[in-house]
C-alpha cells in the first residue's frame, strides 16, 4: 500500500512528469510559429516564384501597323485600298507584325490597341523598354489620313515613338491640324491632289525638323489620265470624283506599300516559295 507521504511524493513527480512533457511540446511549437510569422509579416519582403532579374530580356513588341479608312466607311470595306493594302500585309507578314484598320473616327480605339499591344509583360502599364522597342507605322486616306496625325500625336504624349505616318489627301477636321507632324514621328509622307470638292493639303511639315524627315509632298493629278474606279460609289465618283481617284490609284497606293515595307521586317516568304 502507498502511504500518505509516499502518495504525495507521487504526485509531485506525476505533475512534474506532466509539466515536462507539455513543455517539451510547446517551446518547438512557440519557435515554428515565431519562425512562421516572421517569414510572413517581416516588412519589406516579398514571397515569389522565381526571381526576376532586372538584367533579364522583355519580349519584344510586333511591329505595328494602322490603317484609317476615310469619312463613315467601315473598317473592313475591302473596296477601299486602304482595306486591301491591310490585307495584302496580314497574308505576307504571319508573324511579328499586327496589321489592323480602324474607321476614321476610332482613334481612341487603335491608341488602345497599341498600348495593349506593347505591353508584353502585361502589367497593365508600360515601361520605358516597352516603349522604346515600338514600330509602329500609320497611314489613312481623307479623314483617315488626318486621324493618323492625331493618333501619333496622341501617341507622343505618351512617350511613345511612331516609325512612319503616311497621308493620302488628308482632310481635317475643323478645328484640328493634320499639317504639323509631331516629334516623335521619324518620318513622314503626304500625298494629295489639288481639284474638286475635297483636296487634300498640299505641305506638310515637321514640328521638329531635327527629329523627323518630311520624306515628300507628293501632288497626284487626274486631268490628264482620269481613273474610273468602278467599284468605287457612284456618288463618290461623281461629287468628290478626285478625291476619289487618288484613294483608288494603284500608283498612290505601291508608293505607300514600299515606304511602309521599308520600315518593317523582311516579310517570310510565301508557302507556294517554299
Amino acid at each position: 500500500m502507498i502511504d500518505g507521504r509516499s502518495n504525495r511524493i507521487f504526485q509531485r513527480r506525476s505533475s512534474h512528469t506532466i509539466r515536462s512533457t507539455w513543455l517539451r511540446w510547446l517551446i518547438p511549437s512557440i519557435g515554428v510559429g515565431v519562425l512562421f510569422f516572421a517569414a510572413v509579416f517581416t516588412p519589406g519582403q516579398t514571397r515569389s516564384a522565381r526571381p526576376i532579374s532586372e538584367n533579364e530580356d522583355s519580349p519584344k513588341p510586333p511591329a505595328i501597323v494602322i490603317g484609317f479608312v476615310g469619312g463613315f466607311i467601315a473598317h473592313d470595306n475591302p473596296v477601299h485600298s486602304e482595306v486591301e493594302l491591310a490585307a495584302r500585309l496580314r497574308k505576307e507578314y504571319p508573324a511579328g507584325v499586327v496589321v489592323e484598320t480602324f474607321e476614321s473616327y476610332r482613334g481612341e480605339r487603335a491608341q488602345r490597341e497599341i498600348l495593349k499591344l506593347l505591353d508584353t509583360n502585361h502589367d497593365g502599364t508600360l515601361a520605358m523598354e516597352e516603349k522604346q522597342n515600338a514600330r509602329i507605322i500609320i497611314y489613312g486616306h481623307s479623314w483617315g489620313g488626318s486621324e493618323s496625325i492625331y493618333l501619333a500625336r496622341a501617341l507622343e504624349k505618351d512617350g511613345i515613338p511612331v516609325l512612319l505616318t503616311l497621308q493620302v489627301d488628308s482632310i481635317s477636321r475643323p478645328g484640328h491640324d493634320d499639317t504639323t507632324i509631331p516629334a516623335n514621328v521619324a518620318q513622314a509622307a503626304n500625298f494629295y491632289q489639288a481639284h474638286g470638292l475635297l483636296r487634300g493639303h498640299h505641305d506638310i511639315r515637321a514640328a521638329d525638323p531635327g527629329r523627323t524627315r518630311i520624306i515628300g509632298n507628293f501632288l497626284f493629278d487626274y486631268d490628264a489620265s482620269p481613273l474610273k474606279c468602278s467599284q468605287y460609289p457612284w456618288y463618290d465618283r461623281i461629287f468628290v470624283k478626285p478625291h476619289t481617284q487618288i484613294e483608288c490609284d494603284p500608283a498612290v497606293w505601291d508608293q505607300v506599300e514600299s515606304l511602309i515595307r521599308s520600315n518593317m521586317p523582311a516579310a517570310m516568304p510565301s508557302e507556294a516559295a517554299r
